[in-house]
Formats: structure tokens, C-alpha cells, sequence
């Protein structure tokens, strides 16, 4: 079925995860050959098949469980004894996780924000670069990369937030700053990160625990001053540093 690769290729250009499970090998009288292909989504609906029945049933359930664990599985399936259908074959099927790419948003289009685009571009994620000045998203020309201009607030009610969100917070001012930091410390994300001084952020706490915006826990939960130490100097340096920082989040290690 070449069709499964065009699905393979339309599924990751609308960045949804999908499970691609490849009967491999075949012994018996089975309902389908090696080489049949099938897509199972996140909801259970499929594309494509693998021969119907019950086979294609345990299929569909072992491919949820790779999705949700993010594993790799290549399983053995033995019709008559594990699942009673007469054909009496068995088969071996992969089943190979596609996850969404993280979703990076990137606050700010200054110097180092477009150095942070950039770069972060190697690293396979889903990158929106976001001011209010269109003027220096207008300078902006990564292929790839999503582009938003307009007020804050009201670009954020419009970005989907979840678990693989990365957001990363550099505006021209302080203000803008925390003001987009009180609108996504509540919202979903793997990573939410603010760009500044000791004392720029000392202040930012001080501030959102007087006015009630957010609670010492989730404060602390913030990576401000944003990134790794290594001692950056200019735009490059502190793109990489935070890169850093996100490449340990992401694989979920404890990167200071």
C-alpha cells in the first residue's frame, strides 16, 4: 500500500501522532503478507490494515500502548493459540511510534529570539516566533519556522498548549515579559522559561506573589534565569545555553 507513505508524510506536515505497525514476517495461513502496513491514531482509528479480525484488533490495542509509552515494540502473534482465529498462521508486526513534534514558543524576535529560532530548528521542533513588532518579524526569514504578530494576549488565546509545549519568554521589556508570563503559568507546558537578570527576576517573583498571580510551587517551576550556565556571552551563546536547557527537559534530565 505506497498510499500509507503519502499518509505517513501528510499525518507529520499536521504534526498529529500516529503508530505505524508493519507485519514483517508471516508464517502459515495469515490475512495478510509481510509488508502490509496500517496507521493507528491516538483515538484508535486507523489507516490502512493489516487483515482485519481479531489480529488487527490486538494490533490496534498493543500500537495505543506503544503510543502512550513512546516504545518501540516488535511483537509476535500466534492466531490459533493467542487469539482463536482458524487461519492458524502467526505474525510478527513492528509497531514504531511517530510522535508530534514539541511545539516551541518563542517570545520575543530580538537578537537573541532569532538566534534561538534558529538554531532550535536542528532540533526537530515544531518553532513560532511571536512579537509585536511585525517590523522585526518582517526581517525574519527561516524557512520552517511559524511567524505571529499582534498583541500578546490575544496571540496566546490562540496557541494550543500541552505537554509538549516549550515556551521560552524574551521580549524588548520587563513589562511584556511578565505579562506573558502571567498568561501561560497556568497553561500546559513541558518547559516555561523567562530571560533576565538575578534581579529582574527576584523582582518577578516579588511582584506575582504580592498580586496573587501565581504560588511559590509554581513560581519555582519557572527556569528564570533561563537556560544552563556556561557563561554566554551575546545572542549565539545564550541561544545555545537555553537549547541546552531544553534538550535536558525533553530528555528529562537534571540539567541546572
Amino acid at each position: 500500500m505506497n498510499d500509507v507513505f503519502q499518509k505517513i508524510t501528510d499525518e507529520r506536515s499536521l504534526n498529529r501522532p500516529f503508530a505505524l505497525c508493519i507485519a514483517v514476517s508471516t508464517k502459515g495461513s495469515v490475512p495478510r503478507g509481510p509488508g502490509a502496513k496500517m496507521l493507528v491514531y491516538t483515538d484508535g482509528k486507523i489507516y490502512g490494515t493489516i487483515g482485519g479480525g481479531r489480529i488487527e484488533k490486538r494490533v490496534i490495542q498493543d500500537a495505543l500502548t506503544s503510543l502512550k509509552t513512546n516504545e518501540p515494540a516488535l511483537l509476535h502473534y500466534d492466531l490459533l493459540k493467542q487469539l482463536e482465529m482458524s487461519c492458524g498462521g502467526s505474525m510478527d508486526v513492528y509497531i514504531e511510534p511517530v510522535m508530534s513534534k514539541n511545539k516551541l514558543y518563542i517570545f520575543g524576535a530580538g537578537h537573541t529570539g532569532s538566534a534561538l529560532a534558529k538554531k532550535a530548528a536542528e532540533f526537530d521542533f515544531d518553532i513560532t516566533i511571536i512579537d509585536d513588532r511585525k517590523d522585526y518579524l518582517d526581517e525574519f526569514s527561516q524557512p520552517g519556522i511559524h511567524k505571529l504578530s499582534g498583541q500578546y494576549s490575544d496571540v496566546i488565546n490562540g496557541l494550543t498548549f500541552d505537554s509538549h509545549t516549550y515556551i521560552t519568554v524574551m521580549t524588548y521589556s520587563h513589562t511584556c515579559d511578565r505579562e506573558i508570563l502571567s498568561l501561560c503559568i497556568h497553561k500546559p507546558s513541558a518547559y516555561l522559561g523567562m530571560m533576565g537578570s538575578h534581579r529582574k527576576v527576584e523582582l518577578t517573583k516579588k511582584m506575582f506573589l504580592d498580586d496573587g498571580l501565581a504560588t511559590p510551587e509554581e513560581l519555582d517551576k519557572v527556569d528564570m534565569p533561563m537556560g544552563i550556565e556556561i557563561g554566554a556571552d551575546g545572542p549565539d551563546e545564550i541561544a545555545i545555553s537555553i537549547i541546552a536547557k531544553l534538550i535536558a527537559v525533553k530528555n528529562k534530565t537534571a540539567a541546572k
